[in-house]
């Protein structure tokens, strides 16, 4: 998929969800992963001025289940978060976060992946667990 396409993508299913609210953008695909960028700006802070750890855990599953729903066949299943769990490693109080959803298991069931969120200077700010479910969609 080519950064236009992804880019393309991320408006089409980003409208109206949570994920445009964060102003959450997948900016590049690959064979096995997913990157998606989010602003750090005051409405992703928590009362102190830093990066509310609840919205880097929106970032990694936005940017996980993503990468799993591009990679599945989407017209016979659905994608959905089974478990996740995140690791702040560093505070950020403004730019840009990354996010960087790479598979460490791929199966048809569940799907494992590492998800690693960096500032843009590639300081590590956190470092997310998430399982996928794969899940039949119901023939009509």
């Amino acid at each position: 998929m080519t950064q236009k396409e992804i880019r393309e993508l991320s408006k089409k299913v980003c409208k109206n969800t949570l994920m445009e609210t964060l102003e959450i953008e997948f900016t590049e695909a690959g064979e096995d992963f997913l990157v998606a960028t989010m602003p750090v700006t005051p409405k992703v802070h928590q009362p102190d001025g830093v990066l509310h750890g609840g919205a880097t855990v929106a970032l990694a599953e936005s940017v996980g289940s993503m990468a799993s729903y591009l990679f599945l066949d989407t017209d016979e299943f659905y994608v959905r978060g089974i478990e996740i769990a995140a690791n702040h490693i560093k505070s950020i109080s403004e730019g840009f976060v990354i996010a960087k959803a790479t598979y460490l298991h791929k199966g048809r069931t569940t799907q494992l992946w590492d998800i690693r969120i960096t500032d843009e200077s590639e300081n590590l700010i956190s470092v997310v667990k998430l399982t996928t479910i794969t899940l039949p969609k119901k023939k009509q």
